[in-house]
């Protein structure tokens, strides 16, 4: 049985439907980013696990019992903000003491794990200090240590590193899933940046438009999208449609392209990421396709590629070893085993 679940939820704010029919279970244990663009729900979804709102339709289960009207304090959930919403007036030590205290949790108890928590966050000698004579990561730190204090049933994170810079959000990223490793507890994280969510998550929902278009691992989202919008999510930038003709699949000029996925429907998406395509002056590989150079583009490490082909226009990234100028007459190949097969109805 899943920790929490989430079923049939329709959801939004006065007559605005942000969520529609969403479904979503999350197991002991694991860690889950909801991901997506802004205004796709998965800040909706995480006020309602959280009790801030409630749906217009549908019922949330946490160990197997109806949550779905009880109120928030009544949920023993750690929820970490994204403006680390910490009390300006009270010390490192009584912040992270305040929901322990709420819980009327003797002195003796709250002095130990309020400690015990500091020295897991590396705040140890920090707890008579006030927020503002801290850095972000340290402020973003007391905040987590609040949250985790009361020994949540569920933690909630939401967009936590997105004020702090590029290289302090990775050493943070990196710390949340040590310390949520090292306890054990679930957590439900919500994010917009791709890496930071795949780089930390057991599983990713990829949200759009009030629905998840796909939950699954890190690893089988990056190489296996189910979607067109999945695919553009996570890298792929070249896309085309194929015929199944026989037992080979055809492009629109009825060049034969071979696929190691197998065949699974008479008509598909295939799509490429830029990365994969090979570029050379000669012919090679599975699939050789002759084109013409349109832009160069430098870019450090590699030079990208728009190239015009006679089944429409591709991006390829290619290392410096040989740069082509425009108007290069050149052939591309899309090898086999990196081309994806999607449904073509998807949007």
């Amino acid at each position: 049985m899943a920790l929490l679940e989430l079923r049939h939820i329709t959801a939004g704010y006065d007559k605005n439907v942000i969520l529609r029919d969403l479904n979503l279970q999350v197991d002991r244990g694991d860690f889950v980013s909801l991901l997506g663009s802004s205004g796709c729900g998965k800040t909706t979804t995480l006020r309602l696990i959280a009790g801030f709102s409630q749906p217009y339709e549908g019922s949330i289960y946490f160990e197997g019992k109806d949550i779905t009207n009880v109120p928030l304090h009544k949920r023993n959930f750690g929820f970490v903000f994204q403006s680390y919403a910490l009390f300006p007036h009270m010390t490192v030590f009584d912040n992270v003491a305040f929901g322990l205290k709420m819980r009327k949790i003797p002195k003796p108890e709250t002095e130990k794990r309020v400690m015990e928590m500091l020295e897991l966050v590396d705040l140890k000698g920090f707890e008579k200090r006030f927020p503002r004579e801290m850095s972000g990561g340290q402020r973003q730190r007391v905040a987590l240590a609040r949250a985790m204090v009361i020994r949540p049933d569920l933690m909630l994170f939401d967009e936590p590193l997105s004020n702090l810079d590029a290289k302090l959000r990775v050493k943070m990223r990196v710390e949340i899933r040590r310390i949520q490793q090292e306890l054990g507890f679930t957590a439900i994280y919500v994010t917009h940046d791709q890496e930071e969510c795949f780089a930390i998550s057991d599983k990713v929902a990829i949200m759009n438009q009030g629905i998840i278009e796909q939950m699954d691992s890190p690893a089988n989202i990056f190489n296996g999208p189910k979607t067109e919008f999945i695919a553009h999510f996570v890298g792929f930038e070249n896309f085309f449609d194929l015929t199944l003709s026989g037992s080979q699949y055809l492009a629109s000029n009825h060049l034969p392209i071979q696929v190691a996925a197998p065949a699974t429907a008479s008509s598909v998406r295939a799509c490429i990421r830029p990365e994969d395509i090979s570029i050379d002056t000669a012919p090679s590989g599975s699939n050789p396709l002759p084109g013409q150079v349109l832009v160069t583009t430098f870019l450090g490490r590699h030079v990208q590629y728009n190239v015009r082909t006679a089944i429409g226009e591709f991006v390829v990234k290619a290392d410096q070893s040989k740069v082509y100028s425009i108007g290069s007459e050149v052939f591309l190949d899309l090898s086999a085993n990196k081309i994806i097969l999607i449904p073509r109805s998807s949007h």
